[in-house]
């Protein structure tokens, strides 16, 4: 008879995340911090080795990141890290001004003292980011400021419609946080956000919103007109 307080004892639990998962992560993550800039060859021989990993596990990888728009195939040159294009971005900060805006106003609206509390402790995290240099948790506590934005409100298709291009945003956003002052002036502009939302104004909460999203659209305008300038 088998004793089941043994068999769970030496039961091999799954990994939370498979190798081509974290393989995946990684490759990301590099792109977002400027490890690979735009530009950049993919060589999968490399990628195996700095990875540690199959060149199976590389190829869906690399597969996988072209159809997020981080990695581009032309011809005869093999993968690349993508150049972001300014029409594109244009867009995706069209799309987020507008979608912001209406959840910023609709967050204001509700007057819940609980959906203030969650925004200020993203932005209270996102600070603590920005002083400890650790642009990862920088990305990844926005993204929770702006999940608890729609989902509070229960606007989760608008928040479904966001995360379909959450990989191009952060891709814009880790270049915009890292300009001179984006530190400070980033959260003071989220800052009035919230303070917009505390006071149920949902009118100035919009307009907060849309002056953040038009803020970051113009250093990302900047920022890309300059690596166009700098390949060209």
């Amino acid at each position: 008879m088998t004793n089941s307080s043994t068999e769970g004892a030496i039961r091999v639990e799954r990994p939370s995340k498979t190798l081509r998962e974290l393989a995946l992560e990684k490759v990301r993550d590099a792109i977002f911090s400027g490890h690979f800039r735009p530009g950049d060859r993919l060589v999968e021989r490399d990628l195996c080795m700095q990875l540690g990993v199959s060149r199976t596990i590389v190829r869906e990888v690399l597969r996988h990141l072209e159809s997020e728009g981080l990695v581009s195939n032309p011809a005869n040159k093999g993968p690349i890290v993508a150049r972001l294009d300014l029409d594109e971005a244009r867009q995706i900060y069209e799309i987020r001004g507008a979608l912001e805006g209406m959840a910023a106003r609709l967050c204001a609206e509700k007057r819940d003292p609980a959906i203030v509390a969650e925004l200020e402790k993203a932005l209270a995290d996102i600070r603590h980011a920005y002083d400890d240099n650790d642009m990862a948790q920088v990305l990844s506590h926005t993204t929770r400021f702006y999940e608890t934005l729609f989902t509070r409100i229960d606007r989760h298709v608008a928040w479904s419609v966001v995360k379909l291009m959450m990989v191009r945003i952060n891709h814009l956003r880790s270049m915009t946080i890292k300009t001179e002052r984006r530190s400070v002036e980033g959260p003071a502009q989220m800052q009035r956000i919230v303070d917009a939302i505390r006071a149920g104004d949902g009118v100035a909460a919009e307009r907060a919103a849309a002056e953040h999203v038009q803020r970051a659209a113009s250093i990302a305008e900047a920022v890309l007109r300059e690596q166009v300038a700098s390949a060209g």
